[in-house]
């Protein structure tokens, strides 16, 4: 049960992998409807939380394990009232969570050892449970909430309630970013070589290869060593565009010419088709980039930022002349930050790689031409430019606006959830240990 624990935390909280300390698992805590609650995740959630904070925060287990009870309740109340969580959604990001473990130690089987599972499937119908409730209940969350907004005048109240309990947030410094990017891209001779090797490798699957043991062999897809290129996909898989259309234009059985994506090239082959979803498999080829074609990149680059420099071209002017990259060209360069979907970065939560480029800049201030490569293995030149710069501050409602707007709406959406749960609680089975019937919950979980 300790392994369910930890896999449980990863889902939740998304910390680095690492060695967990071994927890004493001595009995089941509560159950809540047909889920239940383990003294031990109650012990791993509390440890998780104050390595999280730093040790700053003070949560009894009492505490812990209300909130822990709160997330069980959404999960079995989701499944009935039929929450949609589709196998392939699930699937997908079980991959992709065994994917990132393998990349952090080396190989699946140092992934299964570290968790204590016999083989790599009990890791994957383990970590297929876990990621299931967590759908579940980020599902019954929305249902609840979808249709919650919050209006100027509430904001307002919001900010005024945390101004006289002398509770206004501290706003960490915060930048707003813009790149000029410039891609290294493969000759076309070398994008027509892998197109050939593909269509070879289909020519022999044709004559009787076996198109499994070719992706094995030849496929530069990184979960081709766990899966062998097969995944069970639906039109909401998060897979790719040009992915799903040849799945879904191909028959049980076929097999696709060579196509294109982000991530290279790629032969697919449809396995089954039951219903809704199809296996597929498929083979990935990335073409290389010759060395000098990496050097002419970086020194065109570094050409553009030093007429910036020089004041021949505006930084503006240099990213719809010369910029390739598609997400930022004609917004002047500026970066969205994808967990707050503004232009705005708190250096506090910035990513370490990127804070050690900008953080110390000023505004106006270039950093040097330095190369990134993406998750599709799209390798680039880029520097970035700091647009603006706020340091640190106590919250103001005319300049935090949107941040305060954020709390209060969250606030709001919380005491819904809450007062659902309250009366819910009544109507729900709920079975707590000798040990905790003395704690003092906030919701009647004993129904007293």
């Amino acid at each position: 049960m300790i392994k369910r624990v930890i896999l449980l935390l990863i889902i939740c909280f998304g910390f680095q992998l690492n060695a967990q300390t071994k927890i004493k698992v001595d009995g089941v805590a509560t159950v809540i409807g047909t889920n239940i609650v383990l003294d031990s995740e109650i012990d791993a959630f509390k440890q998780e939380l104050l390595q999280q904070s730093g040790g700053e925060i003070e949560i009894s287990d009492c505490e812990m394990l209300e909130q822990i009870m709160h997330r069980k309740l959404l999960a079995h109340h989701a499944v009935i009232d039929s929450i949609a969580v589709s196998d392939a959604q699930i699937n997908s990001e079980v991959q992709r969570k065994i994917d990132y473990f393998t990349q952090q130690l080396g190989t699946i089987t140092k992934v299964v050892e570290l968790y204590g599972f016999d083989t790599a499937k009990d890791l994957k119908d383990e970590l297929y449970r876990v990621e299931k409730e967590g759908l579940l209940i980020q599902g019954m969350q929305q249902d609840l909430t979808s249709d919650i907004d919050i209006t100027p005048e509430e904001v307002k109240r919001y900010f005024e309630s945390l101004k006289n309990e002398n509770n206004l947030p501290e706003i960490g410094t915060e930048i707003e970013l813009a790149q000029l990017v410039l891609i290294a891209e493969p000759s076309e001779e070398e994008n027509q070589k892998v197109i050939g090797k593909l269509s070879q490798i289909r020519k022999e699957v044709e004559e009787g290869a076996n198109f499994k043991m070719k992706a094995i062999l030849y496929s530069d897809d990184p979960g081709v060593t766990q899966n062998s290129g097969e995944y069970t996909i639906d039109r909401k898989s998060p897979f790719i565009k040009e992915f799903k259309e040849v799945a879904f234009s191909l028959e049980e059985g076929e097999m696709s010419e060579p196509f294109q994506s982000d991530f290279g090239y790629h032969l697919l082959v449809v396995e089954k088709v039951i219903g809704k979803q199809r296996t597929v498999r498929h083979i990935l080829m990335q073409p290389e980039v010759d060395n000098d074609i990496y050097v002419k990149t970086q020194d065109s680059l570094t050409k553009y930022r030093n007429e910036i420099l020089q004041h021949k071209i505006s930084f503006e002017e240099a990213v719809i002349r010369y910029s390739e990259d598609k997400n930022t060209r004609f917004s002047g360069g500026v970066i969205i930050n994808p967990q707050s979907r503004d232009s705005h970065f708190d250096l506090t939560r910035m990513d370490p790689e990127l804070y050690a480029k900008v953080g110390n800049l000023k505004e106006g201030e270039m950093t040097e031409v330095s190369m990134e490569e993406t998750r599709e293995g799209e390798k680039m030149y880029k520097f970035y430019i700091i647009k603006s710069r706020t340091e640190s501050h106590t919250a103001e409602l005319s300049l935090d606006y949107v941040k305060i707007k954020t709390l209060a709406l969250q606030k709001k959406k919380t005491e819904i959830i809450e007062n659902w749960a309250d009366d819910i609680i009544l109507d729900t089975y709920v079975k707590i240990n000798n040990d905790y019937l003395e704690c003092s919950f906030e919701s009647n979980w004993t129904k007293k």
